[in-house]
């Protein structure tokens, strides 16, 4: 009796661990997502809006590329949140381009935006040419916070 009650204990134990690593787990993969999505459209921006935007955007980046006819083809990448509740919700990403682009890309799950915590929420700062992003996921009780620090593409 003494054996097996051991053995639940251990094998409860080893449950709620696993089950507590998979939640951070989770709340990192969402900011690396959400961090690898970001950076990329940020690096090629000639322009970065963080200021002002109306809820519930978080970023919108611009740029234009130029086709085999030397046409130009400009893009517009917003990142706005979506289904927030709690202060918790899923991060989109629109994507609009002149030649005909227009699709939404979900990008992270469980991401944390509540303004009135300035030290945990996810926020996002441009001071040209840097970008600085802070992401925070919220799974459960697994809070993840990441900060980028994104310098756009030179001659651009």
């Amino acid at each position: 009796v003494l054996v097996s009650g051991a053995a639940s204990i251990a094998i409860f134990q080893i449950m709620k661990g696993t089950e507590r690593n998979n939640t951070h787990i989770n709340a990192v993969r969402q900011v690396q997502t959400a961090g690898y999505w970001i950076s990329r459209d940020a690096r090629m921006a000639q322009s970065v809006n963080t200021d002002n935007l109306t809820p519930p955007d978080f970023l919108v980046f611009n740029w234009t590329e130029w086709d085999d006819l030397n046409e130009e083809i400009y893009h517009t990448a917003t990142y706005s949140f979506e289904d927030l509740t709690d202060d918790t919700g899923k991060l989109k990403r629109t994507h609009w381009s002149s030649a005909g682009a227009n699709e939404q890309t979900l990008i992270a799950t469980h991401i944390y935006y509540a303004p009135a915590d300035p030290d945990d929420t996810s926020k996002a700062d441009y001071e040209a040419p840097v970008l600085t992003l802070q992401l925070t996921s919220l799974v459960e009780d697994a809070m993840e916070i990441r900060e980028y620090r994104i310098k756009r593409r030179p001659n651009i």
